[in-house]
């Protein structure tokens, strides 16, 4: 039972679709639409489809991430994952997994951790030259390294814990105008009801944009890391 507007985070809750479900769904689903031009002649969503998978190869492309193996398709895949992912959080009764700060956690820090090690084996010495920037003051360089170094191990949080806050801010707005609305069907006139629907369905069209537009800068950012990789 929902006790507050932040018990819809709980995935113990007794929801439509828990976040576990979720996952399992949305990930057989990113499989299937991936390789659905092999099973399929000629699908009829394999060109809207295509259009998610242009836009995040497009980053990818413009990127050191390119020579990496296999990093184009993981990028294209985890932009459609959270697309998938934040726009369920949309529909009534479904839980909204990417709220979670473990789930936006568990997609960065992995693919940060990937780049990082795979830096290290590829040229360690390029790794730690890259901790200081040239040209630096001599009396400023042990400060500069340890600044960079902590920018560099807050990168996963930074990128995880902005995803959560974005899309759970928006879920939180969007149940505190239901709950107005609800209470306008009782207490208030024609006009207020009518204003606050208006506000909860742009607001919604708001929120499909940001669910989008957080899922490109989740692999921007990853794609933007790689830039940093040795060549």
């Amino acid at each position: 039972m929902l006790v507050d507007i932040f018990s819809s985070f709980d995935d113990s809750n007794q929801v439509f679709m828990s976040m576990y479900f979720l996952m399992w769904i949305f990930s057989l689903v990113v499989i299937l639409i991936f390789s659905s031009s092999y099973w399929v002649a000629s699908p009829s969503w394999l060109a809207f489809i295509n259009t998610f998978k242009d836009t995040g190869s497009s980053q990818v492309f413009r990127s050191f991430g390119l020579n990496l193996g296999g990093f184009l398709n993981v990028v294209t895949g985890l932009f459609l994952f959270l697309i998938f992912m934040n726009l369920s959080g949309l529909i009534p009764y479904v839980f909204s997994p990417t709220s979670h700060l473990a789930v936006s956690l568990s997609l960065g820090l992995p693919l940060w951790l990937s780049l990082i090690i795979s830096a290290i084996f590829f040229n360690p010495s390029s790794v730690v030259a890259g901790l200081l920037p040239m040209g630096a003051p001599a009396a400023l360089n042990p400060f500069l390294v340890i600044i960079e170094t902590v920018s560099i191990l807050v990168r996963p949080i930074t990128l995880s814990v902005r995803l959560t806050a974005n899309m759970s801010a928006g879920h939180i707005v969007l149940t505190l105008i239901g709950n107005y609305l609800t209470a306008s069907f009782f207490a208030s006139g024609v006009f207020s009801m009518l204003l606050l629907v208006s506000i909860q369905i742009f607001y919604t069209i708001f929120e499909f944009g940001i669910s989008m537009i957080q899922a490109y800068i989740f692999c921007l950012l990853i794609t933007l890391y790689s830039d940093e990789h040795p060549h």
